[in-house]
């Protein structure tokens, strides 16, 4: 009895140790034990993260995460730290963050309660809302008009969910088609297979302004929700939160990110130098005075 009592308690304290460590193992140390980090990209979310004519991830998001990235070199000592870049999708974006595929993933997530259940967010980087785009000549304005039509979001999307269930609550009788990104969802309105695309604003607007035609879309008026986005970063390490979260704050506060925000939705940007003239909102001034990873939306009124 004295002997199996023993080699259970041994037993558990093994378990309770390797639990421990496996706990405080941080994201840092891998990065700083492997010389690399990976960033998830996405190919089509303009201006935040998307490929240029040499198919190479660019954008504001991208560029954020750089910053990142140099911050991590400095506080790791690592001035050889390498960057490895994973195509992500809407649908691949959070699993690959919570399995440690991806480190971060920059491009153009909306913070939210349910995501934060398997996954953490940097502060809030960009602050939107959900609308839709249809043709002018559909003479769609409001989602009424769209009752028993059918409709495109990205698959893998708040907007998706949000979609699917006012379907549901309002009776609409809408047919939803899944896109696999968001160039794809609005290329299936401009083929007529769709009514309406439901995005972002913000990534409609630089959907709206790279296509042949742009005087041919309507952009809804409406605001269907508040979207604020954020960098992907794993869950329950405050180690890499912390690092991660006073790189991003740091860059706001110097000035950086206001920069990065001008290059990105005032300039013209690659690679068919459209203007998006998208000034700063007074919702993101205020984020970038007092820096926040706030998922609710009240927060940002």
């Amino acid at each position: 009895m004295h002997k199996n009592w023993l080699a259970q308690s041994a037993l558990l304290a093994l378990l309770g140790s390797v639990a421990i460590n496996a706990h405080a193992e941080s994201r840092l140390d891998r990065i700083k034990q492997n010389g690399e980090i990976t960033l998830g990209y996405r190919e089509s979310s303009i201006p935040f993260s998307f490929l240029d004519d040499d198919q190479k991830p660019i954008g504001y998001s991208i560029d954020i995460c750089e910053g990142i990235v140099e911050a991590l070199k400095e506080q790791l000592a690592l001035p050889e730290l390498k960057t490895k870049m994973v195509s992500v999708t809407s649908s691949t974006r959070i699993p690959l963050v919570a399995n440690g595929t991806v480190d971060l993933a920059c491009g153009s997530a909306t913070n939210n309660e349910q995501r934060q259940q398997q996954v953490s967010f940097s502060p809030t980087i960009f602050v939107t809302a959900m609308r839709f785009v249809s043709l002018k000549k559909n003479n769609i304005n409001e989602l009424e008009d769209l009752r028993g039509k059918t409709v495109v979001s990205t698959s893998g999307t708040s907007n998706l969910r949000w979609l699917t269930q006012v379907n549901v609550e309002q009776k609409l009788n809408m047919r939803i088609i899944p896109a696999k990104d968001h160039a794809a969802g609005f290329l299936t309105v401009e083929s007529g297979r769709a009514h309406a695309f439901f995005m972002d604003d913000v990534l409609l607007l630089g959907l709206i302004a790279g296509s042949r035609n742009a005087d041919q879309w309507y952009l809804s008026q409406k605001e269907y929700s508040l979207e604020p986005y954020g960098i992907i970063q794993p869950k329950g390490d405050a180690g890499f939160k912390q690092a991660v979260d006073g790189a991003v704050a740091a860059m706001m506060q110097d000035g950086r990110l206001e920069k990065i925000y001008d290059k990105w939705f005032v300039q013209a940007i690659p690679p068919k130098n459209v203007t998006l003239n998208w000034p700063m909102s007074d919702r993101l001034k205020k984020v970038f005075a007092k820096p926040t990873d706030s998922a609710d939306p009240a927060v940002y009124q």
